[in-house]
């Protein structure tokens, strides 16, 4: 006679729907329903039916939602963690019986901002490129609002950066969502001071980024500046993020900056955080594509490699600075 725990794992073998644990999966990426469905092209309450059928399946809460926030339970994130393991080993294994990789031959042109800072992502382009060594790839830096112009006139594959106004022209997919935090340099006088408030640095000079205006691809920060009630100005800005956090450790004045990208600046005292200290917004940065571009097998091979990429780390894991 079998046991009650060996049956469910015997069931759970032969019965689990592995395209629940695909659909959970990117629930957990998008930290999100809604958002889940429109990556998996399928309706909101799919989605939700699928989440309702894997917990079922294994007998326990795997979301819990407290308010507008969503995570994942204990359980939640045990089934995640192998859940990325198991479509990690699905997606190599699909490259390694594919006998065609070397075959596919031509370029990708590729758009992005400036300090795609990831070892996720510096990974992935490594095992892209021993996977299809025959596939160029070019890639590009520049300003979001021109990454999204040429993906529009079709003269780029793929581009990454920012997108506060969809375009339903244009296929999105959130590839990294970036805390910002206030910081000053060690040059500025509020350097190294503790117990600040929000309501110390009002009057502070800002250093800005030129897409830092209403209706543009950072403009939370405008609005952050404004709903709190800043009146220092604007005394310098750049495009580049690496020019902003050299202006802002110049001490020119308080600026914005990802706090993953500062992280080593931190530790050697050349910026200092200052409040508020949940930060203040996060900003996705979106893989884009344009709907009606047809692709080449080059392009075609860079955009699922991508996705499998995002399907196996967690938007967490895609900011961490070291190979996990």
């Amino acid at each position: 006679m079998t046991s009650p725990t060996l049956d469910k794992a015997r069931f759970l073998n032969d019965r689990l729907d592995w395209n629940l644990l695909r659909t959970f999966l990117v629930i957990v990426q998008e930290r999100g329903v809604s958002r889940a469905a429109a990556r998996l092209h399928v309706t909101q309450p799919a989605v939700s039916q699928a989440l309702k059928r894997l917990e079922e399946s294994l007998d326990c809460r795997l979301i819990q939602r407290h308010g507008a926030r969503f995570e994942p339970t204990r359980a939640g994130e045990e089934v995640f963690r192998i859940a990325s393991d198991i479509y990690g080993h699905v997606s190599r294994l699909e490259s390694e019986l594919d006998e065609r990789r070397d075959e596919v031959a031509g370029s990708v042109r590729l758009l992005s901002l400036s300090r795609m800072q990831s070892a996720v992502y510096d990974q992935f382009l490594a095992d892209f490129h021993q996977t299809y060594p025959r596939i160029e790839l070019q890639i590009e830096v520049m300003r979001s609002s021109d990454i999204i112009s040429s993906l529009l006139q079709k003269t780029a594959t793929v581009g990454l950066g920012l997108c506060r106004a969809p375009d339903e022209r244009l296929n999105l997919r959130c590839f990294m969502r970036q805390r910002y935090a206030i910081f000053c340099g060690r040059h500025h006088r509020l350097f190294g001071r503790h117990g600040l408030t929000t309501n110390d640095l009002l009057a502070e000079n800002f250093v800005s980024f030129t897409s830092d205006q209403l209706g543009d691809s950072l403009s939370p920060l405008t609005v952050f500046r404004d709903t709190r009630g800043f009146t220092g100005r604007i005394v310098a800005a750049s495009s580049s993020l690496d020019e902003v956090r050299r202006m802002i450790f110049a001490g020119f004045g308080i600026g914005c900056l990802p706090e993953h990208i500062v992280r080593e600046d931190l530790a050697q005292q050349r910026l200092w955080r200052l409040p508020p200290d949940e930060g203040v917004t996060d900003v996705d940065i979106q893989l884009m594509w344009l709907r009606a571009r047809k692709m080449n097998a080059a392009e075609q091979a860079f955009l699922e490699a991508m996705e499998r990429t995002m399907q196996r780390y967690s938007l967490t894991e895609r900011l961490s600075m070291v190979p996990g």
